[in-house]
């Protein structure tokens, strides 16, 4: 009984992140994780405990190694299967992560849209015509971005051209894992803006433009400690992403889990994609080759990154992110935030939000 009254106050103390006619308690997205790190398992387990989970729509079908699959409609077809098996083990919220840089993105879009996910969230480029898939939805969309600017430019040309303003952003720090939308200079220098001071000018910028819509924090977001800092700041709710690696639930190998076990703060290296961004990986002897120059040359029927030219990559970044899925390190790696060090043990998704609540109480 006394763990019944507790888990009641906790509910009721913790603000909701409200999207739209979707409440989430408590207000925390699971970030999307390609490739399949953030797959149907774990999207379902998030969405369970009340949070948002997020598939990746990112080589769910591995293209790595059949890089045709996208010509003959094999990642469409992962993606529908993935949305239905995460809706078929959950009542909550889901949301789908397409990547604008994908070769195959509208198609991808079309796919969540036909499947009702609860939300469409888009990075790696700005979502310019996103509304254009989803009038006469309850799809939710929402850009993500780096910058005030980034999202006034999305917001202006959704309203002008759709009279549609986005339903929530997330704005993504320089801490986040994986590519990151900031320069390789400003990272490695330590110039580029904080997230607390991006979300205060959001905050800013929201209030000019007479809106109110939820600002989500996000990048290097680890505790409970953590989400009420940003509540506190105007934001409405938060992203996290590497916290969630390390769950029984998370869909990629036990040994990708145990690089961010094993890591140490020294072991969070920022380096040069072949994408064109720059991107945070856990360092290993594949790191370490490819910083000293060594290159893998590659045959590519299928581009799956309109920004990755196969005659200059050193290496197939979606092969080495497809090995490392199935915990095949020697020549890939695991992308990871900057508090990838910090996690130190396997729990349940239940488990781990019923942490972050706890925390979050106590810190508000």
């Amino acid at each position: 009984m006394q763990i019944k009254i507790e888990h009641i106050e906790i509910t009721k103390s913790i603000p909701s992140l409200t999207i739209g006619n979707l409440v989430i308690n408590p207000p925390i997205i699971q970030g999307g994780m390609g490739v399949r790190v953030s797959g149907p398992n774990l999207a379902a387990a998030v969405a369970n405990e009340g949070a948002v989970g997020t598939i990746a729509s990112v080589g769910l079908c591995d293209y790595a190694s059949n890089p045709n699959a996208a010509f003959d409609g094999q990642s469409a077809i992962a993606l529908r299967d993935a949305i239905r098996k995460a809706k078929s083990e959950t009542k909550g919220v889901i949301a789908v992560n397409v990547l604008v840089v994908l070769s195959n993105y509208e198609d991808l879009v079309k796919i969540c849209v036909e499947e009702n996910v609860d939300i469409i969230i888009c990075g790696s480029g700005l979502p310019l015509d996103l509304p254009k898939f989803t009038q006469g939805t309850n799809t939710k969309i929402v850009p993500i971005v780096s910058s005030p600017r980034a999202f006034n430019i999305i917001y202006q040309k959704w309203k002008k051209n759709y009279n549609k303003v986005p339903d929530a952003v997330i704005v993504e720090g320089v801490e986040a894992g994986g590519h990151i939308g900031f320069s390789f200079d400003e990272i490695v220098n330590h110039t580029a803006p904080k997230l607390e001071n991006i979300i205060e000018e959001m905050v800013v910028l929201m209030k000019s433009l007479g809106e109110n819509i939820p600002i989500i924090a996000a990048g290097g977001i680890f505790d409970g400690n953590d989400i009420a800092k940003f509540l506190k700041l105007g934001a409405s709710g938060v992203q996290m992403a590497t916290r969630f690696v390390c769950t029984d639930e998370c869909d990629v190998d036990i040994k990708f889990k145990e690089a961010y076990i094993n890591a140490k703060k020294d072991d969070l290296e920022i380096i040069k994609s072949p994408v064109g961004l720059p991107g945070r990986v856990i360092k290993n002897n594949f790191v370490t080759r490819i910083l000293n120059g060594e290159t893998q040359p590659f045959n590519c029927p299928y581009r799956c990154l309109r920004t990755c030219n196969p005659k200059l990559a050193p290496y197939c970044i979606a092969r080495a992110l497809s090995d490392s899925a199935i915990g095949l390190f020697e020549n890939a790696f695991a992308f990871a935030g900057s508090n990838a060090y910090r996690c130190n043990e396997i729990v349940s998704v239940k488990s781990l939000i019923a942490t972050l609540k706890r925390e979050l109480l106590m810190a508000l």
